[in-house]
């Protein structure tokens, strides 16, 4: 890790503090992470509607297991940012393989279930860290950390939730007076078909929009909990202390 190359200032911060500097960060590179973000969830959106045909229910949970796979290329985006450098959509195709193509079958399955993935997910994605020793070193970035990770996640999860249900609301708000009745009835009907479409469409431009948060704040805290194991932000100060 180059710290002298680092964008970030590194200080002793309580880890929301820390998901808070990576929302901002995420806010700072947006151009660049939903340029980026854009070439991987096009793609898994036009599969997911394709898979309407086989059953409704269906784009919904294919969105949702291949978040940590969509995470790969937001997170990419990030670490760059982390040290100044803007990724264009050319750069990520250049990198495809390292972001897309490793550790597939586990981004696909195991890691969906993490409840705390974007806080270890760079210790996967990022560290290169042989298979015999990532698991080490996954329990001591977690050690006294996966009940704030938890949280953020609760967090994160509750404001995709009401951001969903706001966005079907919109339907009911914009719709006839005399219809919005029984558009009540059949939207919120769990055994609708219209239910399940509104639902997977709804989902899909909530992941779009705060997916990326997500794993801004979980890379933030990442790195605060190095910076804490590693006194990054001690080594950061005499860098800049003897470059003077």
């Amino acid at each position: 890790m180059q710290l002298e190359a680092l964008a970030l200032r590194m200080r002793p911060r309580a880890p929301l503090e820390a998901a808070d500097l990576g929302v901002r960060l995420c806010q700072d590179a947006a151009r660049s992470v939903y340029a980026c973000y854009a070439v991987a969830y096009v793609p898994i959106v036009a599969l997911a509607v394709a898979s309407f045909e086989i059953a409704s229910w269906l784009p919904t949970l294919f969105l949702f297991c291949s978040k940590p796979w969509l995470d790969r290329t937001i997170l990419f985006v990030l670490s760059r940012a982390a040290f100044g450098q803007p990724t264009t959509v050319r750069q990520l195709w250049e990198a495809r393989g390292q972001v897309w193509g490793r550790q597939l079958l586990l981004t696909w399955t195991w890691r969906r279930l993490s409840p705390w993935r974007s806080f270890t997910q760079p210790v996967y994605q990022l560290e290169g860290l042989p298979f015999g020793k990532v698991g080490k070193r996954v329990k001591q970035v977690r050690r006294r950390k996966r009940g704030t990770a938890l949280a953020m996640m609760a967090a994160f999860a509750m404001a995709e939730t009401c951001l969903g249900f706001t966005l079907l609301s919109l339907l009911v708000w914009f719709a006839p007076t005399e219809a919005a009745g029984n558009l009540i009835e059949v939207l919120f009907d769990p055994t609708s078909e219209l239910f399940e479409v509104s639902m997977a469409v709804a989902y899909a431009i909530v992941i779009a929009f705060l997916e990326p948060f997500y794993v801004a704040a979980g890379f933030a805290m990442y790195l605060n909990r190095r910076a804490e194991l590693e006194a990054w932000d001690v080594e950061q100060e005499l860098r800049r202390a003897f470059a003077s």
